[in-house]
């Protein structure tokens, strides 16, 4: 079930997750909320869905001070968002302390002082990174 964002794109991510990670979630109950009652159509917000499946099927918090952004293929690859610079700016400037973004969109971001930029070309490597 999902409220707020698109169904059938939450399906594609799971359906994504069970074959190039290996998590088996058919069989679980996925609920995708975006809270405050607002209606997300954004590609780059597909990362941090799966980085919000991942953190409950396993279980683990998600640091609070992470940000994750990205577009998701089908084949788990980490494409690049529009906007990377700005958003990594805003994370900066709102105390974040992380982000994981797509690796195409880490160039000029070493400047971003106190915060760590750490690019991701696959899924794989985004769930490495967050837990």
């Amino acid at each position: 079930m999902t409220q707020g964002i698109d169904q059938n794109r939450v399906a594609l991510l799971i359906a994504m997750l069970e074959k190039r990670v290996g998590w088996q979630l058919s069989g679980d109950d996925v609920f995708v909320n975006v809270a405050g009652g607002l209606e997300i159509d954004e590609p780059a917000a597909d990362l941090g869905v799966v980085a919000s499946i991942a953190s409950s099927f396993r279980n683990v918090p998600l640091h609070q001070l992470t940000v994750v952004f990205g577009e998701v293929g089908l084949t788990g690859e980490v494409r690049g968002a529009m906007q990377a610079s700005a958003r990594a700016r805003e994370a900066q400037a709102l105390g974040f302390e992380k982000i994981i973004m797509p690796a195409s969109n880490t160039a000029g971001l070493e400047r971003l002082l106190g915060i760590r930029v750490v690019g991701v070309k696959s899924v794989e490597e985004a769930l490495e990174e967050l837990f």
